[in-house]
């Protein structure tokens, strides 16, 4: 299998997460009304809940207006996620768990994307969890299955980065 082609075999992670997240969505739109709990988890730790969020991560941006949303929230992560495609192919630098977190990434920056694109009341949340407090927050703000990809796999990446240079400082000494 030439570079190029095992290298776009990560892709398959950025569909399959792809599909989880509006799978998971479509689910919410159906069954649970908006700014309604759906389902109430672990004594009220864990909410389902219907939300839409016209902004990026917590809300931010949900008051700006419409055509300074389409550039900010759509159009720029349109060409940073095409971006991100190209170089998760084309680069020689990445490990094989930095190729896959990137992918990771991607799946869920396009999930977020697709509600941008295609459902003007917004993105789609419905998880919340309680935070008992922490930073003055009763409740973490609510997110989807993509926020949580972008997380994770953004922690994965930002750890391997770290390691990575660790070793070449020790490699330097």
């Amino acid at each position: 299998m030439n570079k190029n082609r095992s290298r776009s075999f990560t892709f398959i992670l950025s569909a399959s997460l792809l599909l989880v997240d509006q799978i998971s969505k479509k689910l919410i739109i159906d069954n649970i009304p908006v700014n309604t709990i759906g389902f109430s988890f672990l004594n009220d730790f864990l909410w389902i809940v219907h939300v839409k969020n016209l902004g990026v991560a917590f809300s931010l941006g949900d008051s700006v207006p419409n055509v300074l949303r389409i550039i900010l929230f759509i159009i720029i992560p349109l060409i940073v996620m095409g971006g991100l495609g190209f170089y998760i192919v084309r680069t020689d630098t990445l490990t094989s768990l930095q190729r896959w977190s990137l992918a990771g990434i991607l799946g869920g920056g396009i999930g977020n994307l697709i509600d941008r694109i295609f459902r003007s009341d917004g993105v789609v949340d419905f998880v919340s969890v309680r935070f008992y407090g922490l930073f003055g927050m009763e409740r973490f703000p609510v997110f989807n299955v993509a926020d949580s990809s972008i997380v994770v796999f953004g922690i994965l990446i930002l750890i391997t980065f770290l390691i990575e240079g660790r070793k070449k400082n020790e490699q330097k000494t």
